[in-house]
């Protein structure tokens, strides 16, 4: 009778412990990384140096953020991502020059899809997200000596991602990931198109800036 009664409440701790790994369905953590960027193109253009400049972007640098996620389903999570990029904005052409400092934050809401058993030790997932891509103020000094300011700027931006999320405890999480970041600029004209009933519109040619961004970091469950 102690035998039985030793193996049932044995196996209701098995089931209460991996109803608990199921239960816990929300997720939130850091991540530290690093992010390549580009910028855009336009008109070519000569300054005083002589130099032709036609291309302005941030450089690559360190990025970190913050996710906040809640399984709607074993498989399905919905998602909130914020990330951080300090760098400094540089002009392109026949020579590089770096105008100053500048910061990027993305902010993006989603859904991930993960694959596997749900209490696995080890998920991989995709993830997409849309949201926007905020710019922040640039102050630097023009080669006259004079300061000058250029205004930061919101744009719409998505945001598409794969990795793998690592289990080593039911509470405590690991993430392993890449994402990249289209963010809209400006379109160019291209042409024109015509048809008989709507007339003759511009064609343009979207640009977007881009961030790859590679990391990992890590989370809690609960």
């Amino acid at each position: 009778m102690k035998r039985g009664m030793t193996w049932l409440a044995l196996s209701f701790l098995g089931v209460a412990s991996m109803a608990e790994a199921q239960d816990k369905r929300f997720e939130i953590g850091g991540n530290v990384g690093y992010t390549i960027s580009d910028g855009v193109t336009g008109d070519p253009i000569r300054v005083g140096d002589g130099n032709i400049y036609d291309s302005i972007g941030p450089k690559d640098s360190i990025s970190y953020g913050l996710s906040l996620g809640y399984f709607v389903t074993e498989t399905t999570q919905l998602e909130f991502v914020w990330n951080h990029q300090g760098t400094q904005l540089e002009v392109g052409g026949t020579n590089t020059v770096e105008i100053g400092d500048v910061s990027l934050d993305d902010f993006h809401g989603g859904v991930s899809y993960h694959f596997g058993d749900p209490n696995g030790s080890a998920r991989p997932y995709l993830s997409l997200g849309l949201g926007a891509t905020s710019t922040g103020n640039l102050d630097f000094i023009d080669r006259f000596g004079d300061t000058r300011s250029i205004d930061g700027s919101t744009r719409f931006s998505g945001r598409l991602g794969a990795g793998i999320k690592i289990y080593p405890s039911e509470s405590i999480g690991l993430r392993l990931g890449a994402s990249w970041v289209p963010t809209y600029i400006k379109s160019d004209a291209e042409g024109y198109w015509c048809d008989p009933y709507w007339g003759c519109y511009v064609v343009g040619d979207a640009q977007y800036a881009n961030q790859f961004e590679f990391g990992g970091g890590i989370f809690l469950r609960f």
